[in-house]
């Protein structure tokens, strides 16, 4: 039976032997492939055919009749029905294992490299880590406001008040903020179908001051009485340093525009990185597990101390996260950033830590990376999950700087991107693959991948 002959609604048993990339288990019926979510390698299970591609089907899950030793009760009472973390129902143990697996076949399948991927490194709060939260708005039709994350496939929101993976010190507000906000009668338009209005809830915490910043998003600025508001929970909290609205007109998948008011307090909380103290706003990147990327920072300091450069480039340097640590111990860092206000926070930052030897561009990689690794043989990439454009790529295998770091938040753009420097173009022998545990609970893993140009040595 072929995969457009399929009726959907049929019942099927399907034996689980792979994982998919967005934390699917994978399996065949007919000698077709089948995703279904809430399954695990080993599994036997009944899945309902919800969705026939061209070359897959998706089912639902119905039963598990064979059920993996590791299998575990979700912390989360939503897991069936939410989309934002498809791996609760493993072990954390069995986590890491998977998240192994899908580096090691990305980069065999996909890079055709044949390397030792090491053990993942755990995170030790597998709950309560995110330090930063984005949280769709829409208003039922019986007045009421929804908050929450969307469901499994859908646009649907599934209404919640608190969430486990979220620092408690932030889960904690959702609940009376979204109450609220439901007051106001202000128009929730989060998919801007109709008039626009508030779209989404930001939070954001210092994970080692425990500073708050409390941010509507909105498609305008019409939402009377904002001000009182914000001095109110500023009152009722007082770890909430800063109120702010961001202003998002566009239908994007970008969560958040260009453009904050401040509506109470200032525009950033203070964070400690590294020993480091940065202010971040918040509307600019930063990692969402503190502790995890803390952890990236020594092996980078020893990979480039061993170096013959005594300068590293850090492209995509955002705020400064891994350019100011490297400055401060002994390297000079030139960090490359396309978004002015993160190029403006990672000068500040620097400044106020004094550190001398940390120096930031405001400049899109692709345009000016070639010139650049023109004074220097060390370099750190950590590109967003779409991998490095095709301009850096060429800058770099035209380059070819002697150390080059990559970390990566997608393991398919990775190997992507290594398939080409680890070829003849490229002449780069990778020296160490690390997956890091950035968020458990998800099938998310982060990767820090150290390679040196053929013949230099580690």
């Amino acid at each position: 039976m072929g995969v457009n002959k399929v009726q959907l609604g049929t019942s099927i048993t399907v034996e689980i032997t792979g994982f998919g990339h967005e934390g699917q288990g994978v399996g065949r019926w007919n000698e077709t492939a089948v995703f279904i979510a809430g399954t695990l390698p080993g599994e036997t299970v009944q899945a309902r055919v919800r969705r026939c591609a061209k070359r897959h089907l998706e089912a639902d899950l119905i039963e598990v009749t064979q059920a993996h030793p590791e299998r575990q009760k979700p912390p989360c009472i939503l897991a069936e029905r939410c989309g934002g973390c498809s791996l609760q129902h493993a072990s954390a143990a069995l986590q890491l294992d998977l998240k192994r697996d899908l580096v090691q076949q990305s980069l065999s399948r996909l890079a055709k490299l044949e390397v030792a991927v090491e053990p993942v490194w755990g995170c030790k709060h597998s709950l309560g880590y995110r330090n930063r939260a984005l949280i769709p708005l829409e208003r039922a039709e019986d007045g009421r406001l929804r908050a929450g994350y969307y469901r499994r496939g859908s646009h649907k929101i599934v209404n919640l008040n608190h969430c486990p993976v979220l620092d408690p010190r932030i889960d904690g507000l959702i609940e009376p903020i979204k109450r609220d906000l439901e007051k106001t009668g202000w128009p929730v338009d989060v998919n801007l179908s109709g008039k626009g209005g508030l779209r989404h809830l930001a939070l954001r915490v210092g994970s080692a001051t425990g500073e708050i910043l409390i941010t509507l998003v909105s498609s305008h600025r019409q939402l009377k009485g904002l001000e009182t508001l914000a001095q109110r929970w500023m009152e009722r909290w007082p770890e909430v340093v800063g109120v702010g609205l961001n202003l998002q007109p566009k239908a994007s998948n970008v969560v958040m525009g260009p453009e904050t008011d401040l509506i109470a307090g200032r525009f950033w909380l203070l964070e400690v990185f590294d020993g480091i103290e940065l202010r971040i706003a918040a509307d600019t990147f930063f990692q969402v597990n503190t502790l995890q990327a803390e952890r990236l920072v020594e092996p980078l300091r020893a990979f480039f101390a061993t170096g013959q450069s005594a300068t590293v480039i850090d492209a995509y340097s955002g705020i400064g996260t891994y350019s100011l640590p490297l400055a401060r111990s002994g390297l000079k860092v030139l960090g490359l950033e396309v978004h002015p206000a993160s190029v403006s926070q990672a000068t500040a930052n620097a400044e106020r830590n004094g550190i001398g030897t940390a120096f930031f561009e405001q400049a899109d990689v692709a345009m000016v990376l070639a010139e650049r690794l023109k004074m220097t043989g060390s370099l750190l990439v950590d590109p967003p999950r779409k991998g490095l454009s095709a301009e850096a790529l060429a800058a770099i295998l035209d380059g070819k700087p002697e150390r080059l770091a990559y970390i990566s938040c997608n393991p398919s753009t990775l190997a992507r991107d290594l398939q080409q420097l680890c070829g003849e173009d490229g002449g780069y022998q990778l020296e160490r693959v690390q997956p890091v545990d950035f968020f458990p609970q998800t099938s998310h893993v982060e990767t820090l991948a150290l390679l040196t140009q053929s013949g230099s040595g580690a």
